[in-house]
């Protein structure tokens, strides 16, 4: 008996370096899960101790003085727990947006809600991990409150990419409108 050789099937591809790359292999997506990392241990390091709240009031105190911004001490109390707060929304927020475009290699630029609730619970559970963090630190608060606003900010940057994202679409359906009767208005003209 003699045994054939099976051929191998073809591909089309006849060079090594025509091999396509995995999408996560990619630059753009690497560089995007780098920056998204990077904004996580950023995150984590505006949770030490380098940063409580004694040395962002003393950061608040010197930036209103240099403003010559005189405050009574309750209401100093008050703007600074907004400053804070208010840190801790906006930096959520841009996480989720990173974490959006992180989970979306190829169309990063289109809303889609599986997506956009991926992001909003991979925050919310790092935001919890940030807080679990915080109670070993000298100096620093552990709470579920930090966490909610944390997560509520996540939701903002989410609902925001979601206006931009219709803001958008409804701008360019428009724009193709116009174009639409400027071509209809041409052709009118021209017989």
């Amino acid at each position: 008996m003699s045994s054939s050789q099976r051929k191998r099937p073809t591909t089309g591809l006849t060079e090594p370096q025509q091999r396509i790359r995995p999408i996560y292999f990619q630059p753009r997506v690497v560089l995007v899960w780098v920056v998204t990392a990077s904004w996580a241990g950023t995150i984590s390091v505006l949770s030490t101790g380098a940063y409580t709240a004694s040395v962002t009031a003393s950061l608040l105190a010197q930036i209103l003085l240099s403003l010559h911004i005189h405050l009574t001490s309750q209401t100093f109390e008050i703007i600074h727990v907004l400053v804070r707060k208010l840190a801790h929304c906006s930096e959520y927020a841009i996480f989720g947006l990173l974490l959006y475009y992180s989970f979306a290699p190829r169309h990063p630029e289109g809303w889609n809600a599986r997506r956009a609730f991926g992001a909003l619970v991979v925050a919310g559970l790092f935001s919890l991990l940030d807080e679990f963090h915080q109670s070993f630190v000298a100096g620093r608060t552990s709470t579920l409150v930090d966490c909610g606003i944390d997560t509520a900010g996540a939701l903002i940057g989410m609902v925001l990419f979601y206006a931009g994202t219709r803001l958008h679409a409804s701008n360019s359906n428009r724009a193709a409108a116009n174009e639409s009767k400027e071509e209809i208005k041409k052709g009118a003209e021209g017989e």
